[in-house]
């Protein structure tokens, strides 16, 4: 039979289970967009290991998803979802041209497309982003990429893989934003003073956000503090509200959609990361976009961005974010820093020997060796 469509194949842990469901794993779901809407002659497929909680395939926004349900599976169960995997690009092989396979993050879903590719002779690429790079990453020994198999959200993360697992990666392709996704960019009253968004989960450490806003809040008594997201911190945040008696001063206004969030973003002042590690994060992108001043721990780019201030400890994220509240001057225009149509590029450019069709030349974003 004649092989039709050339196609990426993209692995990832988690994605989207219907299109609605915007808060999953954003960076992923911006850069699928991204590559169907840049090359439109290229068919984008994606396998997706963990979830959704269901074994299906389907369509989300024009882009074929196979799920396999994978999160709970352990032991006998998980040889059987990395065999449903296999067998899955098997059979995508042989009714497509696979001009490549990109796999996010290097973990289970690198170690299925390394080794398939090897098999079958076809380039893979892994992109890291974030708590891949980590020491206590145990899929790489597995895997054993190479440097030029590896692109990076940034940096950062460029410096702690190599630190870490003696592997430099040759290519970055960072993290971005898609315009488009963003509501009208008209002027609004800031009336929101500090915010967060994310997972209720310990990397998080959303109680420590909750005790610097109440320590803002002992010198600015009107603090309006709001947080979305959802996860099985939230009563341990909640409780610890209550015992601040911050009610009057932060909300937790739980799960929102990608839109709603955007639309706070643009009434925000302050956004406050208190991640304690973060590779690139879509969030703080967002919030320099919506015109916000972020303030964090952790700084993945190596040089200084507009409006993104890097403290050390708790108490220089309460005095920056009351020196940004109390200036009448502070600066709230929007800081753009890479456009996804931009990053997508980067990655088709990879497989760029595979394609007869040449995409545009992306912002040069190769580490020199």
């Amino acid at each position: 039979m004649e092989k039709k469509d050339k196609t990426l194949v993209i692995l990832t842990p988690a994605f989207p289970e219907n299109e609605s469901a915007t808060y999953w794993v954003p960076s992923q779901q911006l850069m699928v967009k991204a590559l169907k809407n840049n090359f439109p002659a290229i068919n984008i497929i994606v396998l997706s290991f963990q979830y959704p909680h269901h074994t299906s395939s389907y369509t989300w926004h024009g882009v074929t998803i196979f799920s396999f349900d994978g999160m709970h599976k352990r032991k006998l169960k998980r040889l059987s979802l990395w065999r449903n995997t296999w067998k899955t690009l098997k059979d995508i092989r042989r009714k497509n041209t696979i001009i490549g396979i990109f796999s996010c993050w290097c973990g289970e879903c690198a170690l299925i497309g390394k080794y398939f590719g090897k098999r079958y002779a076809i380039k893979h690429y892994i992109w890291i982003c974030g708590q891949d790079a980590r020491k206590t990453n145990k899929w790489v020994p597995f895997i054993r990429p190479q440097g030029h198999e590896l692109a990076a959200m940034s940096p950062f993360l460029v410096h702690e893989f190599e630190m870490n697992h003696r592997v430099k990666p040759l290519h970055i392709i960072p993290n971005a934003l898609d315009k488009a996704s963003f509501p009208s960019m008209l002027p609004l009253i800031r009336d929101i003073d500090i915010f967060a968004t994310g997972s209720f989960e310990p990397l998080k450490r959303f109680d420590l956000f909750t005790r610097i806003v109440d320590n803002i809040r002992q010198l600015q008594p009107d603090l309006k503090a709001l947080h979305c997201g959802i996860g099985r911190e939230k009563e341990k945040v909640a409780t610890l509200i209550k015992e601040l008696n911050l009610g009057n001063n932060l909300q937790l206004l739980g799960g929102k959609s990608h839109d709603e969030v955007l639309q706070l973003m643009q009434r925000v002042k302050v956004f406050l990361h208190t991640s304690g590690y973060e590779g690139f994060s879509t969030v703080c992108l967002e919030a320099l976009y919506a015109g916000a001043h972020v303030i964090s721990f952790c700084y993945p780019l190596g040089h200084p961005v507009p409006h993104w201030h890097v403290v050390n400890n708790a108490e220089e994220m309460k005095a920056k974010a009351l020196d940004i509240l109390q200036n009448p001057q502070t600066d709230h225009s929007p800081v753009m820093l890479y456009d996804m149509n931009d990053s997508a590029r980067a990655v088709m450019k990879l497989f760029e020997a595979e394609l007869s069709i040449k995409p545009e030349d992306p912002i040069q974003k190769t580490v020199d060796h």
